[in-house]
């Protein structure tokens, strides 16, 4: 039985209580079992599992929790109007969508080009590719909206970029070089095509992808196309800060950005206040054979002149409706996944 407190706080005296405490159960499966998961409302001390809660919690918290029936009530999601002039703000896009196709039609040029140099007897790499954005402008805008949708949910602002605010890890603690064991250095040619997709998404040529919400999972994001393997999906970005500033953060989508030797010295993104499409992807359920078969994205750190950066990136072929994950323990296998469905 857990009830969340700040990490500072004393435990509750519970005189003349202890007896009902160790006799709880969930109000919603009724069983008294796995009680370290059992959440108990600071409002009116009933329980509830983390998993029995809709959306299903990761963990824990560590500030005040109320049970539904205490809680202050919720605004419905409100979706974000379909207005181009509106969506142009939000996500500040760029004029001059014309120069974008000039782009995009030199980079595939040149890919054609290499393509046709004499084979070398060595291992092919494979390339990341740049995604396709939707055709239909209204169609985009709707993807973009369900996007915008969870953003303001949330109480997120648009950033399509690493952001080093005050008070936070500065930009030069973001070394690539520092971390432990070597980086990966992404090779010239996807350098290439992740500017591309950064220049198609200014233009307002997002990823065919929307945001829909699910009463079990939260916010989900799924293909409005089909999305080939390989293909990139987005970065993930957010405020960049220190790991030891993080430890009792509430927040479930915390990514790692730099493990260096010297545990002072880590960095993570925190897409709490400022992110992209990438805070809504869910990641797979690590326990299970099915949960692991959902797997449809890949998430790998590289070194980008020099900076530590994350891409996410399409590990097989991912049909149009498919929603999308990956792993959330990629890297130190500490995010507890065993409820994820």
């Amino acid at each position: 039985m857990r009830r969340s407190l700040p990490v500072d706080a004393a435990p509750p005296v519970a005189v003349g209580r202890g007896e009902a405490y160790e006799n709880m159960r969930c109000d919603v499966c009724g069983s008294g079992e796995r009680d370290e998961e059992l959440l108990l409302c600071d409002g009116c001390d009933r329980g509830r599992h983390i998993f029995c809660l809709r959306p299903i919690a990761a963990r824990v918290p560590t500030g005040p929790w109320f049970c539904p029936a205490c809680a202050p009530r919720s605004k419905p999601v409100k979706r974000f109007p379909m207005t181009q002039t509106k969506i142009i703000d939000f996500f500040r896009i760029q004029k001059g969508a014309e120069d974008v196709e000039a782009e995009k039609c030199g980079i595939f040029q040149d890919v054609k080009k290499r393509r046709k140099r004499p084979l070398v007897m060595h291992k092919k790499r494979r390339r990341i590719l740049p995604y396709v954005p939707t055709e239909d402008k209204v169609q985009r805008l709707k993807q973009m909206a369900s996007l915008a949708t969870a953003m303001t949910s949330a109480t997120m602002k648009f950033s399509n970029e690493l952001t080093y605010m005050p008070g936070m890890a500065g930009r030069s603690s973001n070394q690539a070089r520092l971390e432990e064991g070597g980086m990966q250095i992404l090779p010239k040619e996807d350098k290439e095509t992740i500017e591309l997709c950064r220049t198609m998404q200014k233009r307002g040529e997002c990823p065919p992808l929307l945001v829909v919400f699910d009463s079990r999972e939260g916010f989900t994001v799924q293909a409005d196309a089909d999305i080939k393997d390989m293909t990139f999906i987005a970065e993930y970005t957010g405020d960049v800060d220190f790991l030891e500033n993080r430890v009792n953060d509430d927040c479930d989508s915390i990514m790692t950005l730099l493990l260096t030797e010297d545990p002072s010295k880590r960095l993570v993104i925190c897409p709490d206040k400022r992110g992209n499409i990438s805070r809504f992807i869910n990641g797979i359920n690590n326990h299970t054979l099915d949960g692991k078969k959902k797997q449809n994205i890949k998430c790998v750190r590289y070194d980008i002149d020099g900076e530590s950066h994350v891409l996410l990136v399409a590990c097989r072929d991912i049909a149009c409706g498919e929603k999308l994950y990956y792993d959330y323990n990629g890297y130190e296998h500490e995010y507890p996944t065993h409820h994820f469905i």
